[in-house]
């Protein structure tokens, strides 16, 4: 797929991986459709690839809602009368034990509610963006491309079985759709990153990202740059599909 003056809709863009892709591709000549609840930070990601010379647009939608990602979906089609590529890349973490106990006594327990969470908005939201941009790539009998965000969450990572099901369920998806979705001349791929140095981690001690970074066979974090470099041979390789694309430095969990 050639990049340049294709329509690409990422959710999740407002920071971190989502803003680093984005500013990656409208640096190759993408125009970008970006999608978040965080309205302020979300234009201030507009305007920093509207700089670089494409056509930006922001949508406050909440991908977990059916009808926030229909009509998102509907309004993007609108706008730019097509939608090339989806990037579901949107999610939030509720990190905590399944039980927590001592001495047959138990603290605590991970609730329903922050289960839910994160399973309506990474693997929930993850499904109905590549429902909705399947169905409008074929209606328009016109090829895309649709990208997941996984994690290597996805092999089980202590303190996360929210999330880790979540992301496992992701790289799944893409594998069951890139198999239904071939005929059409849509493509699916995902990527799943290792630990990669966003907002989040910056948010923890120095010490912390220092031990977390030592057991990266890789020596370091991961930067977001190298997420959207990940995301742009994606699109380019045209007979990549069904994979999961692990950016994580060599570690394995």
């Amino acid at each position: 797929m050639e990049i340049q003056a294709k329509t690409v809709l990422i959710t999740g863009a407002a920071r971190g991986l989502g803003a680093a892709m984005a500013l990656g591709l409208a640096g190759r000549g993408a125009n970008l459709a970006l999608v978040d609840l965080d309205e302020q930070a979300l234009k201030q990601t507009r305007q920093r690839c509207e700089r670089l010379g494409v056509k930006a647009a922001s949508y406050v939608a909440n991908v977990a809602q059916e009808a926030d990602v229909i009509g998102l979906y509907d309004a993007v089609l609108n706008d730019f009368g097509a939608v090339d590529v989806s990037v579901a890349n949107a999610g939030i973490l509720r990190d905590g034990l399944l039980v927590k106990g001592k001495d047959g006594q138990i603290a605590s327990k991970l609730s329903l509610e922050d289960w839910q969470a994160v399973i309506d908005v990474n693997l929930t939201g993850v499904f109905l963006c590549g429902r909705e941009a399947a169905q409008r790539m074929v209606q328009r009998q016109r090829p895309g491309c649709i990208v997941n965000i996984s994690s290597i969450s996805r092999h089980g990572n202590f303190g996360q079985s929210n999330y880790s099901a979540a992301k496992a369920g992701v790289a799944a998806l893409t594998v069951v759709w890139a198999k239904e979705l071939a005929r059409h001349g849509i493509r699916v791929n995902a990527i799943a990153p290792g630990f990669i140095r966003t907002e989040i981690l910056d948010s923890m001690k120095p010490e912390a990202l220092d031990k977390m970074a030592a057991g990266i066979p890789a020596g370091r974090l991961g930067q977001p740059d190298e997420i959207a470099h990940a995301l742009q041979f994606i699109l380019e390789n045209d007979y990549l599909t069904g994979r999961v694309m692990e950016i994580d430095g060599g570690l394995r969990l």
